[in-house]
């Protein structure tokens, strides 16, 4: 009875006993560049093959997920899920609850800009826009916060996260860059003209700038107990620095740190908020190979090899020896493809829920898979249909006593994470302050049929919006989706309003006259003291 009132002080409504002891740690694992599509629980005819992308019905390019696919049965997940077109619009959707027309992130390359103290004009940091992020509810709410992984944004250190491990780092000493390993794309002139080049080879690539974040990743640890300063670079310790290798796998090293952070908080007592922004899904150069044809060059490098057999996985450790974009990998690595990518995420999902068995904590955790947007290839940027939107979401909360299991057939946008994770962690929010995501917890808890009406996405100053039989793509095209296409995307075009249902009718008049109001990338697309 005094657990029953915890929770209902907490504001946790719920219509069963909830056996937590005290508040369930939230883990959410936001993949990168990942179509519903690819997950085999979704049941779609199509997926992407390596080495290039693109749409194949051929098995061998299939994901298989066996922890996910297990975790979506005696958990739930999601039919129609949204995130945006691209991700750093996806990664502002997630952390603020709320869409471009308040924080004006439209889109990778388009962001509002604001005028800082300094009378610099910038881009309008997510944490001025929206000062409530997912980090920042999480805190208010008693919990030890982390983020680890991509960031894609400035100002890591604003957004309410006690500590993290970024891959590779976001803060940067120009006069001391990275200095343990050369995977790297960066400008460079030749003959009086600006190339990309390859660090390793000194050999000019066609690709964009980045830092290794996958074999031999830059790493940058934030507040770690252990480093001398609040932003260093990890290897940091001699033990760490003899590891530390060709053989050194990002999203391994990210694993190891989250490990490390919820064995310290469940030492402490305090229950953990992990934000894992992962890279897997996300195209790379890859270093390990000499193939720089754009044609043919693998869109995802591999993953250190695994394998499920017996109810658990087994990984390979890997071995590379070389240098000089000559190497190695001794069989210990995949070939690219991002059905790996998706592999690998499941094998760490494996890693996640025994370290939770270890701890005592699987009760009492709340996992939550999602992506931020298509498939490379395939949906990333497109905002034709749903191609760059439909996402996948699994949440899995064996302590919550769910009152839905499995597939369900609802529409939930990415939006939506932040106020659940307000409502389970006891956070309000003010009225006042505009969010436009809405929580689920009534609707997973309860007896509840449908969660939203409709589910709203943007593309610069395109607009997407669907409800449970129309959709309006970012072309204002009109599609009947009151059906599931086996590709999950061929819903028929509607050109004559005759032929369908008064429900399809009325539907159309709701979403046309809920576009306006976001519609302001015109009028309002930067911050508002500009």
């Amino acid at each position: 009875m005094k657990l029953l009132l915890l929770y209902l002080t907490l504001g946790l409504c719920l219509n069963t006993v909830i056996y937590a002891q005290k508040k369930p740690n939230i883990i959410v694992i936001f993949a990168d560049d990942i179509s519903a599509r690819e997950l085999p629980i979704y049941g779609s005819t199509k997926w992407s093959p390596a080495p290039q992308g693109g749409t194949t019905s051929d098995q061998k390019f299939r994901a298989k997920t066996p922890v996910l696919d297990q975790l979506a049965k005696e958990g739930v997940y999601i039919k129609t899920a949204w995130a945006t077109t691209i991700c750093s619009p996806s990664r502002a959707m997630m952390m603020t609850g709320r869409y471009a027309h308040i924080h004006k992130w439209w889109h990778l390359k388009d962001r509002g800009t604001w005028v800082n103290p300094q009378g610099n004009k910038v881009t309008w940091p997510l944490y001025k826009s929206s000062p409530k992020t997912i980090g920042h509810i999480a805190k208010e709410g008693g919990y030890a916060t982390y983020w680890a992984g991509k960031t894609q944004m400035s100002g890591v250190d604003q957004f309410g996260f006690d500590e993290g491990v970024f891959t590779p780092g976001e803060v940067r000493n120009r006069k001391n860059l990275y200095p343990y390993s050369d995977f790297k794309i960066k400008a460079k002139k030749v003959d009086g003209k600006r190339v990309l080049v390859n660090v390793d080879t000194d050999q000019v690539v066609k690709y964009y700038a980045q830092d290794g974040w996958y074999w031999q990743p830059h790493v940058q640890l934030m507040n770690h107990p252990d480093a001398q300063n609040k932003f260093e670079w990890w290897p940091n310790t001699k033990e760490a620095k003899k590891e530390y290798g060709l053989h050194t796998y990002g999203p391994d090293v990210e694993m190891e740190y989250i490990m490390e952070f919820m064995e310290r908080k469940k030492k402490e007592d305090q229950p953990f908020f992990i934000y894992h922004t992962s890279h897997l899904g996300h195209d790379g150069w890859n270093f390990f190979s000499r193939d720089t044809n754009p044609k043919t060059r693998e869109k995802w490098p591999g993953t250190p090899k695994i394998k499920w057999e017996n109810g658990k996985y087994t990984r390979t450790q890997p071995k590379v020896t070389g240098d000089k974009g000559v190497y190695d990998t001794h069989n210990t690595v995949t070939e690219g493809g991002i059905h790996h990518h998706v592999n690998y995420l499941d094998y760490q999902v494996w890693q996640y829920m025994n370290k939770l068995k270890e701890l005592g904590e699987e009760n009492n955790t709340i996992l939550i898979f999602c992506a931020d947007n298509g498939t490379s290839k395939y949906g990333k940027g497109s905002f034709v249909s749903q191609k760059g939107v439909h996402v996948p979401l699994v949440i899995y909360a064996p302590g919550l006593h769910f009152n839905k299991k499995g597939e369900q057939d609802i529409l939930v946008n990415i939006s939506d994470i932040l106020p659940t994770i307000a409502e389970i962690a006891g956070v309000s929010i003010p009225k006042e302050y505009e969010i436009n995501g809405k929580s689920l917890l009534p609707y997973l808890t309860t007896g509840n049929k449908e969660h939203r009406e409709w589910i709203y996405s943007y593309h610069k100053d395109k607009q997407l919006i669907r409800g449970k039989n129309v959709l309006i793509d970012g072309h204002g095209k009109y599609f009947d989706v009151s059906k599931k296409p086996a590709d999950l995307i061929s819903f028929p075009v509607i050109t004559d309003w005759s032929k369908v249902s008064e429900a399809h009718r009325k539907e159309k008049e709701m979403l046309e006259e809920i576009l306006p109001k976001y519609d302001n990338f015109d009028t309002e697309h930067d911050a508002p003291q500009l």
